[in-house]
């Protein structure tokens, strides 16, 4: 990507809120935000990225920002969330390099655990406004008609494609989470391999601070269980591993879940399956998640207790 081709708004806004304008574009990729890597005048590398501001993106970087203060491996905020129009804008720290983790064995499970448990004990201690609506990817809680929360880029395609068997998984875990009553906690949502970064055993950081979320602490350890062998397209990992995961986080936290709690971890690791098998549908995307999701389901809803 060139200068040529950046938002008009851009090179105005690092001039005027970190003091340069850009003279390279190291990366550009588009998720949930419009992320741009750039070298300003004077060498420093940036990162801007820049989402539509549905009002959750002032929390979750006020979030990234007490963890990085306190020494925790994340990249360090630059400027609160600015609005661009109807963007929410901020930058932050280039951190670059790390090697993504690979596999999906219970040994693995047990060492991304840990890495979960302590960024949790770390979220615990930090007090911001609940990072509101949740990503859709758990936001089993919405309002809105149907299973799904409504996404339009999702809503407008052809609803066929979409297998019988992940839209009842969906509705019937979404009765289950539903029901629990658990209080919600501040944590991390999107925990896949693809987001963290390792230099051999040690953790160099942590990515994608957008998905925050405000749900009880059992379907965020659910939803990691399942998720965090992901290391492209999503995928499920195997039960033998999300259950390995579920025991090392409670070890590590030294709070042993109650049997309410497990069947909701259960429950949030296969809506968040189901919600991406879904998206994957509809996108026409690999079927490797669907097909775990197809092989589990049964013993997944048996054991979220999810009728």
């Amino acid at each position: 990507m060139s200068l040529d081709e950046l938002p008009h708004w851009l090179p105005a806004w690092c001039r005027d809120h970190l003091g340069a304008e850009p003279t390279g574009v190291l990366f550009r990729s588009r998720q949930v935000s419009t992320v741009f890597g750039l070298r300003l005048a004077g060498g420093r590398d940036v990162v801007v990225k820049a989402r539509a501001d549905d009002g959750r993106a002032a929390s979750c970087v006020a979030a990234q920002a007490s963890l990085a203060e306190r020494g925790y491996p994340c990249a360090r905020p630059l400027t609160p969330v600015l609005r661009v129009g109807a963007l929410a804008v901020h930058a932050e720290e280039f951190r670059p390099g790390g090697e993504v983790s690979q596999g999906d064995s219970p040994a693995v499970a047990t060492a991304s655990a840990h890495v979960f448990a302590q960024l949790m004990t770390k979220l615990a201690g930090v007090t911001v406004a609940p990072p509101l609506p949740n990503p859709p990817w758990v936001r089993w809680d919405h309002t809105d008609p149907g299973v799904w929360p409504a996404i339009d880029f999702l809503d407008s395609r052809d609803q066929s494609l979409v297998p019988d068997h992940i839209v009842g998984t969906a509705e019937r875990t979404r009765r289950r989470l539903l029901a629990a009553g658990l209080p919600c906690v501040l944590g991390h949502a999107d925990f896949e391999a693809q987001n963290l970064r390792w230099h051999g055993r040690a953790l160099w950081a942590v990515h994608d601070w957008d998905s925050l979320a405000w749900q009880p602490e059992a379907a965020l350890v659910g939803a990691a269980s399942g998720s965090f062998a992901s290391a492209g397209p999503p995928t499920l990992a195997p039960i033998e591993s999300s259950e390995a995961f579920l025991s090392a986080y409670q070890d590590m936290r030294r709070h042993p879940f109650t049997a309410v709690e497990l069947e909701v971890a259960w429950a949030a690791s296969l809506w968040m399956a189901a919600y991406n098998a879904r998206e994957l549908a509809l996108c026409h995307g690999p079927a490797a998640g669907a097909e775990a999701l197809r092989a589990q389901t049964t013993e997944r809803l048996r054991r979220a207790n999810a009728s």
